[in-house]
């Protein structure tokens, strides 16, 4: 906002030229102090001041984002705060509007978890290609946890509700604290070496960011990645995540979700076979109605052996008459195509021709004679006549 310097300004003018100012000049960024004088407004919005050995400033927190938190903030607690400065212009107080709040201490803890995870993500472990899909039905269940958190209740209540035939394998290990990331890994590798169990859940209950943070150990992720039975991972509440979850074959949002999802429901189960039994009954029903309506069809159709010859009988009658008329006309063609062959040999014999005055002669040998060139004088021929024949000589040679 351009401010003329000869121009009296309202004091909401002068607020709205601060709060532009403020908000221009200074980006989102992380604060840290003491929290005090907390009120939770009945709108769920949170307001506060934030001081050090110096200074203060106040702060709001609304409801859209403070709903997010897994602590509720009380006065003496250090904290680190995400924030936009601002000015409330209505008062003219300048003041935080806070994006995200976490425990003082947290930041580190925050850049290593992110740092572990960019290095296993680098390295392919969270990739969906290396995930193993759980079996449908486990004979045996490995569980590492604590055997005195309220976890392995949970899992092991959800366990006998939805299949109480399956037995269950615990490793137990602390979950928390000084060395428990190690033991985490130890009792995953041994369940792994064992190889026991079809499927280990990794659970443990909720907590802080300090409490699950041997789970964001690069040791438990090694073990889960190198482990030869699919890992689910139940750690915490929905909204916390661990480098453990990514790196699991499935992340589960709670324990009792991963027990949920190690095992089907044993009465939905049932359910589904029972509806599979109707299925089936009534599928066999209707091929028995079909098989015997095929019978009842198929007796139809039989025919007494003595009827089945009559019908024969008087098919091969049918078929005779049927011959015997193609033999008859055959023979009739036949005979017709004979009759004028024979008429047709009749113009060519040679007797036809020598009835009409013609002579066949012969030489000694019996070869036709049909030209001078063939005889000499003196040699005797034979002649055929219509009628008879005649022993000749030449005389005489043209």
């Amino acid at each position: 906002m351009a401010v003329d310097n000869n121009r009296v300004l309202s004091i909401r003018e002068l607020n709205l030229a601060a709060k532009q100012l403020i908000e221009g000049g200074l980006p989102l960024l992380w604060v840290r102090g003491e929290i005090s004088n907390f009120v939770s407004a009945a709108s769920g919005h949170w307001y506060f001041s934030l001081k050090d050995e110096a200074a203060q400033v106040r702060c709001v927190m609304f409801r859209h984002k403070s709903q997010y938190l897994d602590f509720k903030p009380a006065n003496g607690m250090q904290v680190e705060v995400l924030a936009l400065a601002s000015i409330y212009e209505a008062r003219g107080d300048f003041q935080l509007t806070l994006e995200k709040m976490r425990p003082a201490g947290l930041g580190a803890l925050f850049e290593a978890f992110e740092r572990l995870k960019r290095k296993l993500g680098d390295e392919g472990l969270f990739d969906g290609e290396r995930k193993r899909e759980l079996p449908l039905l486990p004979k045996q269940i490995g569980i590492v946890t604590s055997p005195q958190a309220a976890a392995l209740r949970d899992v092991l209540r959800t366990l006998s509700n939805r299949m109480p035939n399956v037995p269950v394998v615990l490793y137990p290990t602390p979950v928390q604290g000084e060395g428990s990331g190690q033991k985490i890994a130890t009792a995953i590798r041994s369940a792994s070496e064992r190889a026991d169990c079809d499927v280990v859940i990794v659970c443990r209950g909720g907590g802080s960011i300090e409490d699950l943070w041997a789970f964001n150990e690069e040791v438990v992720a090694r073990a889960i990645a190198d482990s030869h039975i699919p890992v689910v991972s139940g750690v915490g509440h929905e909204t916390d995540f661990t480098i453990a979850d990514f790196v699991a074959d499935l992340r589960a949002a709670t324990p009792t979700a991963a027990a949920q999802a190690v095992v089907p429901d044993g009465l939905e189960w049932r359910q589904r076979l029972a509806q599979l039994q109707k299925r089936f009954s009534r599928a066999a029903n209707r091929r028995f109605e079909l098989a015997m309506q095929q019978l009842d069809f198929t007796q139809r159709r039989l025919v007494h052996p003595a009827q089945r010859i009559q019908l024969q009988s008087e098919r091969l009658d049918m078929v005779m008459q049927r011959w015997q008329r193609a033999m008859n006309r055959s023979l009739e063609q036949r005979r017709v195509g004979l009759t004028s062959m024979q008429q047709h040999l009749q113009h060519l014999d040679p007797n036809q021709v020598l009835a009409r005055g013609y002579s066949l002669v012969r030489d000694a040998k019996g070869n036709i004679v049909s030209s001078s060139q063939q005889v000499a004088e003196g040699v005797a021929l034979d002649i055929t006549f219509a009628q008879g024949g005649a022993g000749v000589v030449v005389r005489e040679k043209r």
